[in-house]
Formats: structure tokens, C-alpha cells, sequence
């Protein structure tokens, strides 16, 4: 039981470490100094974090993260610097828990805690590059408060019930794990509409007008899964929000074939292949945002049914802009039974 007790406190430490790092060894290392927790034998390696210079170092190391970690794109600059950093703190943290131990349990140790301070801490630094979507620094400074209370509430169960504080860091760890494809997807669409934004001057816009033709393989794609042979109206490139059609964070192209003019298309890749998702635009509420990573479009449907929502890089805000003007009549066409013939090409 002690040999699991001595586990449960190394990888629960490990995990709080790939959270925060340094709120982690500060706090763990001004209990012990200051007698709030009573070290058992198996931990007497943990000592060593009561050091003066020790607490010196981290509590100098925290107050910068603390006031980097709430500044967008200060934080993911800063969680990329950790990306090695907090895995390996970790490994360090669950060495002194482990101690004497036999060298087998002690590898094992080291190799959970650092695995799961990664999961952590990708998590964490995911999480922070989604949230970076938005120019409001609310979000970023709420979400680093939040991290901070959970390392400081699970250091809390920690001294309580280091079993009970494992369970909760496994579960932690699951979580980050069976979220991690959607955050990818999170993470890898923010990283392109931000680099979209830097490589494109203020006010410019390439090309000026809605496209008017797909990428040959996104051509090929669409009419092998649409059947369609249809010219192409208009179509942009562009990241699906959540909605009752499509998952958030796919790449693809919204399109609007000549034929069609009660629907739109967007047509997109997954890891399992294609996917063509139809839109029925017909009597819906179309809306227009200007922000500052990426314009958007909402498509509000009729009958009360969610909605749908693409983002498309800030260069192309004028030509998303006359892709929702020409949506907003499509649509109150699509509404007069009169207006439902195809358009002349």
C-alpha cells in the first residue's frame, strides 16, 4: 500500500506539473518547509523542493507565468518554450518522490509521470491556442485562473488522499486524451488563420472576388461525392464551427453550384477521407462578422435548428462579405418557390 501511495503522489505531482511547473514545486516546497504536511518516510526525497534556493527559483519562475500565461499568443509562445520543460520537471518530481526505490518501479515511475504531465500539458497549451481565436483577453486570463486553482486544489487532495488524487489525475489525463483529435483540429485551424493574418497585408485582399473555381482535387472530390457535374457559382476556402451538420475545425470549401441554388456544399477532408456535407439554405438567416483573426459566416436555419458556421482567413473578408450578400438573396429566393429555378450560367 505504501508503494502505491508513494506512486499515486509521484504521478499526481507529475500531472500538476505539466499544468503549472512551477505553482507546483513552489507550493509542494512551502508546505513541506513550512510543516503544513508531514512527509512520510517513502517522500523524504521531496524535502529537497523546501530548499530556500529552490523556493527562490520557483516562485520567481511563477510570478512571470503567471502574468505571461494571461496575455494571448505570450502564452502559447510560452507554453511552446515548455513543451519540454514541464514533462521533464515532472520526471524530476516523481524521482524525488520515488526515492530509494527498486530501479524497475523507479523507471516506470518516471516514464507515467512524464507521460502524463505531456498529456497535460498539450491539453493546456491546445486549449490556449483555440481560445487565442478571440482578441478579448477574458478568456485567457479565466482560463489561466482556472488552471491555477485546480494545481492548487489537486495539491490539496495530494496531502489528502493521494489515491483519490490519482484517480482524478488518470481521469484528467483520459480526458485530455479522448479530446486530444478535436483540440488538434482546434489548434491546427487557429495556427492557419493566424498565419493567414500575418502574411497578409492590413486592408488587402487576395484574390478581391469569390473564387470561381475549386483546386483540382478538392474538384475531383466534390463531384465524386456529389455526382454533380454543375459549373461552380462560387467558393471559398474555409474551417467549419460546430453545428448540426459538420464538426468544428474541419478545412475545407464552402461551394455553391449553378444548379443548386436552395444549397450550398461544403466539401472537406477527414482522417477517414472525405466528407461532403449539404446545407439547405431555403428560408434561413444568414449573418456576417468581421473579426479579427477570421471573418465569418452563420447560417441560421429555419424551424429553430442549429446553426452552421464557417470561418475563412482575414485576407478574404471582402469576398466572404459577397458570399453572404449572395447567400442572403440565394436564400429569400430559395423561399419563392419562383426562385428556386437554377441560375443561368
Amino acid at each position: 500500500m505504501e508503494i502505491l501511495k508513494t506512486l499515486a503522489v509521484a504521478l499526481s505531482l507529475g500531472t500538476l506539473a505539466g499544468l503549472n511547473l512551477y505553482l507546483t514545486v513552489f507550493v509542494t516546497g512551502l508546505a513541506v518547509r513550512m510543516d503544513w504536511v508531514a512527509l512520510p518516510a517513502p517522500l523524504q526525497g521531496l524535502e529537497v523542493l523546501a530548499h530556500p534556493l529552490v523556493l527562490a527559483v520557483a516562485g520567481v519562475l511563477f510570478l512571470i507565468e503567471f502574468f505571461a500565461d494571461k496575455i494571448p499568443w505570450i502564452d502559447t509562445a510560452w507554453d511552446a518554450v515548455h513543451t519540454f520543460i514541464r514533462p521533464v520537471g515532472a520526471a524530476a518530481l516523481a524521482v524525488a518522490a520515488i526515492g530509494e526505490a527498486h530501479p524497475v518501479f523507479e523507471i516506470v515511475g518516471v516514464l507515467l509521470a512524464g507521460g502524463m504531465a505531456f498529456s497535460a500539458h498539450a491539453a493546456k497549451a491546445g486549449t490556449r491556442v483555440i481560445a487565442n481565436a478571440s482578441p478579448e483577453p477574458f478568456s485567457n486570463i479565466g482560463l489561466s485562473l482556472g488552471e491555477d486553482i485546480l494545481v492548487l486544489g489537486g495539491l490539496a487532495l495530494v496531502a489528502w488522499n493521494p489515491l483519490l488524487a490519482l484517480f482524478c489525475s488518470v481521469l484528467m489525463v483520459a480526458s485530455a486524451l479522448w479530446f486530444l483529435p478535436k483540440i488538434v483540429r482546434g489548434v491546427r485551424a487557429n495556427l492557419w488563420l493566424a498565419w493567414m493574418k500575418l502574411q497578409s497585408p492590413p486592408d488587402s485582399e487576395k484574390p478581391a472576388a469569390p473564387l470561381a473555381s475549386l483546386p483540382e482535387r478538392w474538384d475531383t472530390l466534390l463531384r465524386r461525392m456529389s455526382a454533380s457535374k454543375s459549373a461552380i457559382e462560387w467558393a471559398l476556402p474555409c474551417i467549419s464551427r460546430r453545428g448540426d451538420k459538420l464538426p468544428a475545425n474541419l478545412s475545407g470549401w464552402i461551394v455553391s453550384l449553378a444548379d443548386q441554388p436552395a444549397e450550398i456544399y461544403f466539401i472537406g477532408r477527414t482522417w477517414r477521407g472525405g466528407i461532403l456535407a449539404a446545407l439547405d439554405i431555403q428560408g434561413a438567416t444568414i449573418e456576417f462578422h468581421d473579426g479579427f483573426l477570421a471573418s465569418r459566416i452563420e447560417i441560421h436555419h429555419r424551424d429553430g435548428q442549429p446553426k452552421q458556421g464557417f470561418s475563412f482567413n482575414a485576407s478574404l473578408s471582402k469576398s466572404t462579405q459577397e458570399v453572404a450578400s449572395r447567400l442572403i438573396d440565394d436564400a429569400r429566393l430559395a423561399s419563392n418557390p419562383l426562385g428556386l429555378a437554377p441560375r443561368l450560367t
